[in-house]
């Protein structure tokens, strides 16, 4: 089998052919799916292995006082031959991991061959294909969770160990100082817990990734953000913990800790950082300095770890293996999620190539899994279903409105992007009548009822799905409730305009569907703006029919949030991408006129830059870079399309033009960029006077939907996902 190795005295990792383990009794045989990466321990290894002898000294003075102990007791010739003996041997590495069990020792009767364990111990669970794992290293994965995410296991369970050690309380403030991995774990594990938590490291990525997980608010160390956070939070009276969770040699970390917590707070050591405590301030707040070993009770002790004898749980009640399968049950309940922490997978057979492009800084990463061939040949290929769209038998078209009556609308939701993008043209609209809002306020009811002539201002939703004069409801509320409130007014026997995305899930998606079949009700529009922009229409008309497979590039600079912005809240109204991206998937799908078939989604360390890749039936691509980290004066949208010689590019919705035979370039700036909002209400308000069919086919934005939901799929499944039609 294949181990990752490392000589310390010469620096070279390896990936190295050795025995297969045996079975020992007290334990299990365990072939890997995936291991992490401790981007902070194993990479510190691996830079002292590359020092010169005396950079090895200097960076390890514990062991140089061990050497020159032996040199008095042994001699310097034996000491040195010990010395140069010792460095000159191949070292594992890695300590966490996830895999299968291939055979079961005697005296094991938890598991069985064939079942899914979380595997801990720098000497048990390394980078190899098989590790022999003691009993109270490893834990049972709970169904449905991932081996991927299972794999952080033991990475888990420092942290937890680490907030153990504070001892929170529910409404406690916490500052984490260093948002690498194990501060990323520490915060979630706080604020599931139900503490507010500040962090604070240089870098910005880490930050934007802490408080899009839950911290209340981050920031560089070295900037009034943390400072000004910490004294908004508490009163001015400091944090009731700080968890240390950086490393190197500056001080700072102590130093701001003592300057942030609260009199009598708790100092947690979870990093290895400089711990020079100045005396004076923690003598003044007497601060109570705690050190967290590793994974909880039983780590260094062979009696637990080797032999299996654990500690009585009114004793101990949490011990490394108990703190392993805690993590895993927080991870697979949802309260802690790992997926956003993984910068990148590698497959085994690269981990050397990876280790260096960690070392090089190529690879800028929070956490990295390699993934082994067995599992990789043995998993599934993903896949999301596109479902049927099922209409009830003898279901007969909208009736057409008489001449010269009006279509009555009523909107729930009146919030910024329904008052300054959508009402403003409908109340301008002839042969429209702006009927009834709903809010959950009254005031806010009451403020869109003055401001755009509403009849009616509401709280009451039934009241307005129950009212036979209204033609049509705009569900223009957050994410979460878009597919519940679609699926209501549908059953209404209204025709529906719901903003962006239509659902959030797969059974949200299902239960619009279902309501559509049940109430032969198929009257739904989503809106997918762009595809109505009279400047892209008309570039698309320039470009003409094609014959052979497009090449589509889409960059959207979607820039960042502001804090405290709800599409922050993931946990409820899903990723920013689930709640816009399907206006790009559906302008690409209506460029190349088909539905996509599979989707391939990767993204950046420490954000959510996207790139998410779209193959079409014919042969054709989209590639989709959807990016928060631009700068603010870029253009937001930019749209490449080429085949047949030919190309099609727009810029912003201000600029559009066509190569080919012959060049057409839009010929004057607009007065603003029309994304198409006005032309597609027009469109929908058509169709309900009307009667007739719906701007976009009800199947195609099913496609969209789904699509879009594939994405997070194939993030989490870090390959392509096919779009599977109906069965």
């Amino acid at each position: 089998m294949k181990q990752v190795v490392q000589n310390y005295k010469s620096g070279e990792l390896t990936l190295l052919d050795v025995p297969v383990p045996g079975c020992k009794p007290g334990g299990v045989l365990v072939r890997s799916a995936y291991s992490l990466i401790s981007t902070g321990t194993e990479l510190m290894k691996v830079s002292e292995a590359g020092m010169s002898m005396v950079g090895k000294a200097r960076s390890r003075p514990d062991q140089v006082a061990k050497v020159m102990q032996s040199v008095t007791t042994q001699g310097v010739p034996a000491t040195y031959r010990k010395v140069m003996g010792k460095l000159d041997s191949y070292t594992p590495l890695g300590y966490s991991l996830c895999g299968v069990v291939e055979q079961v020792g005697a005296g094991i009767d938890d598991v069985a061959v064939g079942d899914l364990v979380a595997c801990a111990g720098n000497e048990h669970a390394l980078h190899a294909e098989l590790n022999w794992v003691p009993k109270n290293l490893y834990a049972p994965v709970p169904d449905g969770l991932a081996p991927r995410h299972a794999a952080f296991g033991t990475v888990g369970s420092i942290a937890m160990q680490g907030v153990r050690r504070g001892e929170p309380q529910l409404g406690d403030v916490a500052l984490v100082i260093g948002l690498g991995l194990i501060g990323q774990l520490v915060a979630q594990l706080l604020t599931a817990a139900g503490v507010r938590v500040v962090g604070a490291d240089p870098d910005p990525a880490r930050c934007e990734l802490a408080t899009r997980l839950g911290a209340a608010a981050c920031g560089d160390p070295a900037s009034a953000t943390v400072e000004s956070a910490v004294a908004e939070l508490t009163g001015g009276h400091g944090v009731d913990q700080v968890y240390l969770a950086a490393g190197g040699g500056s001080n700072q970390p102590v130093e701001l800790a003592a300057r942030l917590s609260r009199d009598r707070g708790r100092v947690v050591d979870i990093g290895k950082c400089s711990l020079d405590l100045p005396w004076n301030a923690y003598y003044e707040k007497e601060l109570d300095v705690r050190f967290s070993r590793s994974y909880g009770p039983g780590r260094y002790d062979p009696e637990y770890e080797l032999e299996g004898r654990d500690y009585p749980i009114g004793y101990v009640r949490w011990t490394e293996r108990r703190n392993l399968a805690c993590f895993l049950d927080l991870v697979a309940r949802g309260s802690v999620d790992v997926e956003p922490l993984v910068s990148h997978v590698a497959d085994f057979d690269d981990a050397v190539e990876t280790y260096q492009r960690l070392k090089d800084g190529e690879l800028k990463a929070v956490a990295v899994l390699f993934r082994y061939p067995g599992h990789k040949e043995e998993a599934p290929a993903p896949e999301v279903a596109v479902p049927a769209v099922k209409r009830r038998a003898g279901t007969a078209p909208a009736p057409a409105r008489a001449t010269g009556t009006p279509v009555r609308l009523a909107f729930v939701g009146a919030g910024n992007y329904a008052t300054s993008m959508l009402l403003p043209h409908l109340a301008q609209r002839e042969g429209v009548e702006l009927s009834t809002v709903v809010t959950t306020t009254a005031l806010s009811a009451a403020n869109a009822q003055r401001k755009f002539g509403f009849a009616e201002a509401t709280t009451d939703l039934d009241a307005v799905l129950d009212d036979k004069t209204i033609d049509a409801v705009f569900v223009v509320t957050r994410h979460s409730s878009h597919a519940e409130l679609t699926r209501r007014a549908l059953l209404a026997g209204k025709a529906v305009f719901v903003e962006k995305p239509l659902a959030l899930t797969e059974e949200d998606l299902a239960g619009v569907l279902a309501a559509v079949e049940e109430s032969g009700n198929d009257r739904l529009q989503v809106g997918f703006n762009r595809r109505f922009a009279p400047l892209l229409r008309e570039a698309k008309q320039r470009f003409g029919a094609r014959t052979g497979p497009a090449s589509l590039r889409y960059l959207v600079n979607a820039g960042q949030l502001g804090h405290g912005s709800w599409y922050l809240q993931q946990s409820t109204e899903g990723s920013r991408f689930a709640g816009e991206g399907g206006h790009f998937i559906d302008t690409a799908g209506w460029l190349l006129g088909a539905d996509p078939v599979s989707v391939y989604a990767l993204a950046t360390s420490g954000n959510e830059d996207l790139q998410v890749v779209l193959r079409y039936p014919d042969g054709s691509t989209a590639t989709i870079s959807y990016v928060t980290t631009g700068p603010a004066g870029f253009p937001k949208e930019t749209l490449d399309m080429v085949a047949d010689g030919r190309a099609l590019r727009l810029d912003d919705f201000v600029r559009a033009s066509v190569y080919g035979p012959k060049r057409w370039v839009s010929s004057r700036l607009p007065k603003a960029r029309d994304k198409g909002q006005n032309a597609e209400l027009a469109a929908f308000v058509k169709a309900v006077r009307t009667g007739g069919p719906m701007p976009v086919p009800l199947e195609s934005l099913v496609a969209t939907t789904a699509a879009t939901l594939a994405v997070q799929s194939g993030l989490v499944g870090g390959a392509p996902v096919t779009l599977a039609g109906p069965r």
